[in-house]
């Protein structure tokens, strides 16, 4: 078990590089870094070329880990119910967004396709973190095994990690064509003329994403207080989801500092990082909820 707990961390570190390099690929504009190329890379020595060629190298390495941690898992705690699901799910989104990596460096792809790329990461990411925790017992360690979520949760839960995922798309939608300073004011597009609606195409684009990630921050909160009233008595459920209001908080500050510091590569590389950490607990919320469904079936 020490040796499927070391693995389950580092597939963790990984994927998050993974998810980093992804973000820092599209927004250094290094997809064609390696030119019309893959796997192999050819081109001149530039930081573009390096970025490209880095976040394969991870990538790979990350198929490799994953592949393995997925292996020990289904041998180790393979009885435990979710884990085979998870190991599927963790090599299967990475194979995916490898695929679509690959045919946008040999055939050109639309923004709209290329977008997808970031969220199929995402899932990925979010099975090989809930494989270790479920390697390192966290649910028994915080008592979560006896925790009931009730049907009207549970729907909330999965709704707004589908919604989120939307969130995720429209974001990296924004990256992909450009529009991260397409307006140059926080909260509305123009300060000046807040009810002005004559917008050109990547406005209405990084508007639109302004607008959902304020409706997933809203209904976090709103969950943060639905909570406190019926499950402040389990640490899971209510110090977890306090944490996830946090990190949606701290999503959305970083997003409007991208627009204060004029695209600064840290912060935006943060918002990657942080909705990462965000979709990745409330993946946690759904498979409790999973849980919490079996047992009301059962009994």
């Amino acid at each position: 078990m020490k040796l499927l707990k070391i693995l389950s961390i580092l597939s963790t570190l990984i994927m998050v590089f993974v998810l980093i390099g992804g973000a820092l690929v599209t927004k250094t504009d290094s997809g064609m870094g390696c030119g019309a190329n893959w796997p192999h890379c050819e081109g001149e020595i530039s930081f573009e070329l390096f970025v490209e060629l880095s976040h394969r190298v991870v990538s790979a390495l990350a198929g490799f880990v994953v592949l393995l941690l997925s292996i020990l898992a289904w041998r180790k705690i393979g009885h435990i119910r979710e884990t085979k699901f998870l190991a599927f799910i963790s090599i299967f989104f990475l194979v995916v967004q490898g695929l679509i990596g690959a045919a946008a460096v040999l055939w050109s792809q639309s923004d709209f396709v290329m977008a997808l790329h970031f969220g199929i990461s995402l899932i990925s990411f979010a099975a090989v973190l809930l494989l270790t925790l479920l390697i390192f017992e966290i649910d028994k360690k915080f008592d979560a095994t006896s925790l009931v979520i009730g049907k009207k949760m549970r729907i909330q839960f999965i709704s707004l990690t589908i919604y989120v995922l939307c969130v995720v798309y429209s974001g990296a939608l924004v990256r992909h064509i450009n529009s991260s300073l397409a307006c140059d004011s926080w909260p509305f597009c123009d300060n000046n003329s807040p009810l002005s609606f004559e917008y050109n195409f990547g406005q209405w684009v990084q508007m639109g994403h302004r607008a959902l990630a304020g409706i997933a921050f809203i209904w976090t909160i709103l969950l943060l207080f639905q909570i406190k009233k019926h499950y402040s008595h389990n640490k899971v459920m209510y110090q977890g989801w306090k944490i996830t209001t946090f990190l949606i908080l701290l999503q959305v500050i970083f997003g409007a500092f991208i627009i204060f510091t004029l695209g600064n590569l840290f912060v935006a590389l943060m918002h990657a990082l942080v909705i990462a950490l965000y979709f990745g607990l409330l993946c946690y919320y759904l498979l409790l909820s999973y849980r919490s469904y079996r047992f009301e079936k059962d009994n």
